[in-house]
């Protein structure tokens, strides 16, 4: 069989790799449970008319088809994998609505689904982590601060093991479309798509875009890159896009109302993690959705990567044509954050597989009585295996090197001479060898599981 030819943007880490990833699921995971968010999972695929409903564009999702449908299949709704976790969780909430009590708090950790052209920290198939917060008919503003701490929290533990630091990015689009409205824009949606594309693009193209799909003047296209120009660390920064306001003339009530939520999330992020949350004005994010804060965050130093956590607040995401369910949430873009750890050399495990102990066999003959020693270790939360042959120990012990096992144990027997031996382990990193017993040894607890370990820098 000829070798396969890899699929891009379709991510298989390696045993250690895995272990790495798995450290960051748990983090992030037991900051989301402190916080009293409750885990969910969705189905993966969503008919094809709710996913385009949502502002995402048909080329990035992926169709759900049989090789040989039927005519009975062929007439069913035509299914897509989703693009994002939002949707899905807006669409189990309608459903589930009766059975929950809001405000409803999840976190949600899959896998989604995407037709991008793979690059750097962009993926085809990738796993996202997300928190949202919904009410029912309404649901108070302090969980749109609260929600971009609560990340902000999550991905700071990841320091640990060598995660740069996060900045949070934040803007409120009421204040982006009460400014537009005030310039007399009404194409807000097409206004805000094109600044969204600021980095990508350049002002240039983007007063461009304004133009064309918007209807703005040249004067209009100008005063929203002016607005766009303007970002803070705290609340100071806020009277910048009043100044731009009053001189351009603008006035809006939809303005107002966001400069005010905005200024008490910038306060309160003063407060609890100060220099982490910065007010940016060209962050708009580009699904139609957001109604309200928006944010994107970025890693200190590795800005180019994108944005590794993303969300912002919705109103009518999520109805049942009688009832509303607005909410606020926010995604890690797992992946993302784990390739640019490996990829940077930022992180290692300290071993690729979970054994700590390697059970020797002196000979096959022996091999249940290393078996049982490994039952003894098992038994007590030692991850342990039996060796595959009956080598000379030093091929064993070779074996356990290739694989990254700390320890060696030598089950009690006889010797050469027919005189009885303890059990013995031997520390194959330092060669300490030492008398053992099944029931009582145990490794140090740093080797007790695979650990992740921020890398040694140069």
């Amino acid at each position: 069989m000829a070798r396969p030819a890899p699929l891009s943007g379709f991510p298989e880490w390696l045993p250690a790799e895995r272990i790495v990833e798995n450290h960051v699921l748990d983090t992030v995971r037991e900051v989301f449970e402190l916080h009293g968010f409750a885990g969910i999972e969705t189905r993966a695929v969503e008919p094809v008319e709710q996913l385009l409903s949502k502002g995402e564009t048909s080329k990035e999702i992926y169709l759900l088809s049989r090789l040989q449908a039927s005519e009975d299949a062929r007439s069913d709704k035509q299914l897509g994998l989703h693009f994002d976790l939002t949707v899905p969780f807006a669409r189990y909430v309608v459903e589930n609505a009766g059975k929950l009590t809001f405000p409803f708090k999840r976190y949600q950790i899959q896998k989604v689904w995407r037709g991008e052209r793979p690059q750097d920290g962009r993926f085809r198939e990738f796993v996202q982590a997300d928190i949202d917060v919904v009410g029912q008919g309404s649901l108070p503003y302090h969980f749109e601060v609260e929600l971009p701490l609560i990340m902000a929290e999550a991905l700071g533990r990841l320091s640990e093991i060598g995660l740069p630091p996060v900045k949070v990015l934040v803007n409120n689009r009421k204040v982006a479309e009460g400014f537009y409205r005030g310039l007399g824009l009404d194409a807000v949606e097409e206004t805000l798509r094109a600044v969204d594309k600021l980095d990508k693009i350049g002002p240039s193209a983007v007063a461009t875009a304004i133009q064309q799909d918007a209807g703005a003047t040249d004067a209009q296209a100008r005063a929203c890159l002016d607005l766009a120009a303007i970002s803070g660390s705290d609340a100071a920064v806020l009277d910048d896009v009043l100044a731009l306001a009053q001189r351009t003339g603008v006035s809006h009530p939809l303005l107002d109302e966001g400069i005010a939520e905005l200024r008490s999330l910038l306060v309160a992020a003063a407060r609890r993690a100060p220099g982490t949350i910065v007010a940016d004005m060209k962050i708009a994010r580009g699904l139609d959705y957001y109604t309200g804060s928006v944010y994107e965050t970025v890693l200190v130093g590795h800005e180019e990567l994108g944005s590794i956590c993303s969300g912002g607040r919705y109103d009518t995401l999520a109805s049942d044509g009688k009832q509303s369910y607005p909410g606020v949430g926010l995604s890690i873009g797992v992946t993302r954050v784990v390739s640019r750890l490996l990829s940077a050399n930022l992180t290692s495990a300290t071993r690729s597989v979970p054994t700590a102990v390697l059970v020797a066999v002196l000979d096959e003959a022996h091999r249940e009585s290393s078996d049982v020693v490994a039952e003894q270790l098992r038994a007590r939360g030692i991850s342990a295996e039996t060796s595959p042959d009956a080598a000379k120990f030093g091929k064993q012990i070779r074996y356990a090197d290739r694989r990254g096992i700390p320890f060696v144990w030598f089950p009690a027997g006889s010797d050469a001479d027919g005189n009885s031996t303890r059990h013995q382990v031997k520390d194959i990193r330092s060669g300490e060898q030492v008398d053992a017993e099944p029931a009582a040894w145990s490794p140090p607890p740093a080797d007790l599981r695979p650990g992740v370990l921020p890398a040694v820098q140069d």
